[in-house]
């Protein structure tokens, strides 16, 4: 029975997105509960800063090696192989597993010997006794990428065959790893506690992977061939892709270092609102992208420029389906998202106020966030990954450049400072600089979406008047939807103040039922066909 679960295959695009984005819901809101344990154990203080601080070498690793490099060509690669033969796309997986172990566990050791002089990079402005002190964690969890890099593998091969459910499971036992760590481990061992949970959640995502891949007719191979053509290829595409990950995750390692050196808790704030942040990002963007990329790559590897234009841009409406209402109230309802999450534990009502400013700076770059996924993921399966590279490199600079500028405005009383005060409504802190980073990282990621979507239209030759009509559609609905969900505020603050936990949830009830009946009347008046993507709509035969 459990076989046969884990065997699923999901045959259409919205199946496996509607799939993907119900899992990493949970996932995503697992993490919550996660973050919110970790809030409620240990507060916003230097034990967190310096968790989060351990926490950047491992993510730095995987996420330049696996997520920016390898995932980003993996799947094309694997596509042209299997449509040749099929012997021949497992012999292939074998040797790539084998070589990135080697790989991995090299760079890892490498990484351990150097730590302490990492960290002294990565948090400039900690303490001696607390650089020591997390030292030791990111030593540790160095295994988590290792982990996590074959796991990213055999979550390639099941995105190919459409098996989404498995692969989707995966996310939601790291987080349940983590969550051991933090309710058993780091109660007896303390913060190494929490790093032995991470590895704990790497482990549960490579196994829940393993038997569907075997199933699907992987079988492992002691091989080891550095000159495989597929491992020439994979460097030839992975090596802008490297420098391109290198630089996002570059950046947020500046980013935690600025951070560092603002008011003690500066990084986890920072963090804290970013978690929330990026909930729906992972849960439609990612969701979606990934849901179209094996579609896109079949595509791109049967050459079909009209196929591969059709699934790019229906998973394009469908984001702004779902993106337009979300990012709306994640701005409009900031206050009570985050005092609904985290309004207990070790915080205070000035912290709150501040995680709401920064989470509220995040989501006014939600929107192009959930469209960088997709559009990056069409380049990848065209087998360019040149073009997002140089973009992402582009808006990593903006990144910085704003980051720095905003600090320095808000470092000092004007009228950017004063702005932002009232724009936000933090009259009540003292220190606001933080918020400058998030509102740095909107501006660079509208960008960067931007671009990526123009020259995206310009190497397909896309006629934008085949989506103009449904995104104008949707996009004057979500206008309307904001305006009556602003209106429907002022009404719930006269009817629950903000008091109480059950005062600010009812007040959230009301503006997100009133501004999705009013999108979804607008919708459905207009015939907008993505309607059918709900799974309580059903598509007229």
């Amino acid at each position: 029975m459990i076989a046969k679960l884990l065997s699923i295959q999901s045959k259409t695009m919205g199946a496996a997105a509607l799939l993907l984005a119900g899992s990493t819901l949970v996932s995503r809101l697992l993490g919550l509960f996660r973050e919110k344990l970790l809030y409620s154990r240990f507060g916003t203080g230097e034990e967190m800063d310096i968790y989060f601080a351990a926490f950047r070498i491992p993510d730095f690793v995987f996420g330049i090696l696996i997520m920016g490099g390898f995932t980003a060509v993996f799947l094309p690669i694997f596509s042209e192989y299997f449509e040749k033969s099929k012997e021949e796309a497992f012999s292939m997986v074998a040797n790539l597993l084998n070589i990135l172990l080697i790989l991995l566990a090299g760079f890892a050791l490498i990484l351990f010997i150097f730590m302490p002089f990492l960290i002294q990079f990565v948090a400039p402005g900690f303490t001696q006794e607390a650089k020591e002190a997390t030292v030791p964690l990111a030593r540790l969890m160095l295994l988590s990428p290792i982990l996590l890099g074959l796991s990213a593998v055999f979550s390639g091969m099941l995105q190919y065959f459409g098996k989404f459910l498995v692969y989707s499971l995966a996310p939601i036992l790291y987080n349940v790893g983590i969550i051991v760590g933090i309710l058993f481990l780091a109660p007896a061992m303390g913060l190494i506690g929490l790093a032995w949970g991470v590895v704990l959640g790497a482990l549960l995502h490579i196994l829940i992977q393993v038997y569907p891949a075997f199933q699907s007719g992987f079988s492992f191979k002691k091989v080891v061939s550095f000159s495989h053509n597929s491992i020439f290829q994979m460097v030839r595409l992975v090596a802008p892709r490297i420098v391109g990950a290198a630089t996002f995750h570059m950046n947020l390692v500046v980013i935690t270092a600025i951070a560092s050196t603002l008011a003690i808790g500066s990084v986890a704030v920072l963090n804290f609102a970013n978690n929330v942040y990026f909930l729906p990002i992972g849960v439609i963007g990612i969701s979606f992208a990934t849901a179209a990329f094996p579609l896109l790559a079949r595509a791109a590897a049967k050459r079909d420029e009209e196929g591969f234009q059709e699934q790019l841009l229906a998973a394009v409406r469908s984001v702004f389906f779902f993106i337009i209402p979300i990012s709306s109230f994640m701005f409009l309802l900031r206050s009570h998202i985050i005092q609904l999450i985290y309004g207990t534990g070790e915080f205070g009502s000035s912290d709150i106020t501040l995680i709401a400013a920064v989470f509220g700076a995040f989501a006014m770059g939600v929107f192009f966030q959930s469209l960088v996924p997709l559009f990056a993921r069409a380049f990848y399966a065209l087998k360019d990954t040149k073009t997002p590279t140089i973009l992402g490199i582009v808006a990593m600079g903006v990144n910085v450049a704003v980051s720095l500028a905003l600090l320095w405005f808000l470092s000092f009383p004007n009228f950017i400072h004063s702005f932002l005060v009232s724009f936000f409504n933090i009259a009540d802190l003292e220190d606001i600089r933080v918020i400058a980073l998030p509102l740095a990282v909107s501006a660079s990621v509208g960008l960067q979406g931007f671009l990526l979507g123009l020259f995206l239209k310009f190497k397909l030759g896309v006629n934008m008047k085949i989506v103009s009509g449904p995104l104008n559609k949707i996009g004057g609905s979500g206008i309307v939807m904001g305006i009556a969900s602003f209106f429907a505020l002022q009404g719930a603050v006269i009817l629950f103040p903000l008091d109480t936990f059950w005062h600010v949830f009812f007040q959230a009830i009301i503006v997100v039922t009133v501004g999705l009946a009013v999108y979804l009347f607008l919708l459905k008046l207009l015939k907008v066909e993505e309607l059918h993507l709900l799974p309580f709509v059903r598509k007229k035969k």
